[in-house]
């Protein structure tokens, strides 16, 4: 069992040591936990006391005797308060009836009759908002999704199945390492759900596997809606230059494994890239994923203030449970500024209190996520962002220089299957000075269209004629970059190493 896990019974053990009537147990494993329940009740009462559950379809039931009574949850709530035995009543779907003025005050009447009588209240749900009159009369506890050593533990069960079906396990320590990561933030039975649909039907289990399970946590994020599942194939050697911050994630690269945490070593806690536009930010962040081996996963503001999924301070509360759920894993909020900015901050209302939402988690959150920002107008960046204690590092991305746009030119003729001796890469370098790297892959793409319509392989030529048709961001912004450059020139560090 998980030190998390412990640490979750040990909270519930506490509160019913310490007498607590009413325990509302935040879980997504409902089963987990009435197992749980039941083993506390055995020790406890020794089968000298009453195990009740309710819900919703099958009203109150006794465990002991077997004996169902179809009953609303009221009729449920009063037939507990005079029960006479001492014991756990568990009701399971009263999470979402707690607004009522009904259920609110029996469950009043519940606190104050269970007091000193070692009988026990317990709501069990995925969620709670308490009301404020039953704040003093209820204590929450959370009961937490499968830590790696359990999600460990399932995974060698089923690889142990599967190999008594006839298969031969070839997964790596490395392969187990990430299929543990991609299953985390799933409850036990999603996790055998998942590994029952990779293993199934394999004669040879390998990575091939861990793709499958990608496709499982995709779905998870599919479901929750505001946060999505960026599969990355992206690495570090398809970011042309950025030495200097490509050097910083290298560094950092061992930071989330056990030997770091032996060490004494904290993984990073969250990276800012602000600068110029189709610089390479976005590109970077995908290679973070890839580098590490952690799940990316990309926080749309816009939903979050669109009112869609909830209140915009209700979804961004959500989303950053559902990110420490899968915890280790990546954060990627592109364009941070267009949701929490200087702006934000001074509005008073539901971006103030993001704001400082936001502020207070990136102080205090877990070690598991790692955030990766990005920013485009940087001068809406308000200072206690930049701060150090919430970001690890800010790095300014400018215009590629001679050396990055030759690599960046680089890159994409080689992805596009062109020898790199039949091109002069230091006078493409020049001829597009003050490019960015959108700009360049664009001529590189452009011109080999027009190569392919031709039938002929691509010449220097072809890039040429696209350069001189082509007018780049730079001139037709350049107070905007000049101003940009003169904000960061004290604020970050550039990701860029100087030419030589």
């Amino acid at each position: 069992m998980s030190v998390t896990r412990k640490q979750d019974i040990r909270s519930l053990k506490e509160a019913l040591t310490g007498g607590y009537p009413i325990i509302a147990i935040e879980t997504w494993e409902e089963d987990a936990t009435i197992a749980t329940l039941q083993g506390f009740f055995a020790s406890a009462f020794q089968g000298k006391g009453s195990f009740l559950t309710w819900d919703l379809q099958s009203g109150l039931t006794d465990s002991t005797s077997g004996e169902t009574t179809a009953c609303t949850a009221v009729e449920a709530l009063e037939k507990v308060q005079m029960h006479d035995r001492a014991g756990f009543f568990i009701f399971k779907d009263l999470s979402a009836l707690l607004d009522n003025p009904d259920i609110q005050r029996r469950l009043r009447n519940i606190h104050y009759s269970f007091r000193g009588q070692s009988r026990f209240l317990m709501l069990t749900g995925s969620s709670f908002l308490i009301p404020g009159e039953l704040r003093k009369d209820v204590i929450l506890i959370d009961y937490k999704l499968p830590e790696p050593v359990e999600i460990s533990s399932i995974l060698d069960e089923q690889l142990q199945a599967a190999v008594r079906r006839g298969s031969v396990n070839s997964l790596t320590a490395e392969d187990l390492n990430q299929a543990i990561i991609s299953l985390k933030g799933f409850t036990a039975a999603e996790i055998r759900y998942s590994l029952n649909k990779a293993l199934w039907g394999r004669k040879t289990i390998d990575s091939e596997i861990l793709s499958v399970l990608q496709d499982e946590k995709e779905q998870l994020a599919r479901k929750d809606g505001v946060l999505e599942y960026v599969r990355s194939i992206e690495s570090l050697s398809d970011v042309g230059g950025l030495e200097n911050l490509k050097e910083w994630l290298v560094k950092r690269r061992k930071l989330f494994t056990p030997e770091a945490a032996k060490a004494g070593l904290n993984p990073p806690r969250g990276l800012l890239m602000m600068g110029i536009s189709g610089c390479g930010k976005s590109l970077s962040v995908k290679a973070i994923s890839s580098l590490w081996g952690l799940p990316l996963f990309r926080l749309d503001m816009n939903k979050v203030y669109s009112g869609n999924y909830g209140t915009p301070e209700g979804t961004f509360h959500r989303a950053i449970k559902s990110i420490e759920s899968v915890a280790p894993a990546i954060l990627w909020i592109d364009e941070i500024e267009g949701g929490i900015s200087s702006n934000t901050a001074k509005d008073g209302g539901t971006g103030s209190h993001i704001f400082s939402a936001f502020l207070t988690w990136m102080q205090e959150k877990s070690a598991g996520v790692f955030v990766a920002a990005t920013a485009n107008r940087i001068d809406l960046l308000p200072a206690e962002i930049i701060r150090k204690g919430r970001f690890d590092q800010v790095f300014f991305v400018d215009l590629p220089n001679d050396s990055e746009r030759e690599a960046i030119f680089r890159v994409h003729l080689t992805r596009r299957g062109n020898r790199i001796e039949d091109f002069d890469l230091p006078l493409l370098s020049v001829a597009t000075e003050f490019w960015n790297g959108a700009e360049i892959e664009h001529v590189v793409e452009a011109a080999t269209i027009e190569a392919f319509h031709r039938d002929t392989a691509l010449t220097q030529d072809d890039l040429y004629t696209i350069i001189r048709s082509t007018v780049p961001l730079s001139r037709t912004m350049s107070e905007q970059i000049k101003f940009i450059k003169s904000w960061a020139s004290e604020r970050a560090i550039s990701a860029s190493r100087a030419d030589k």
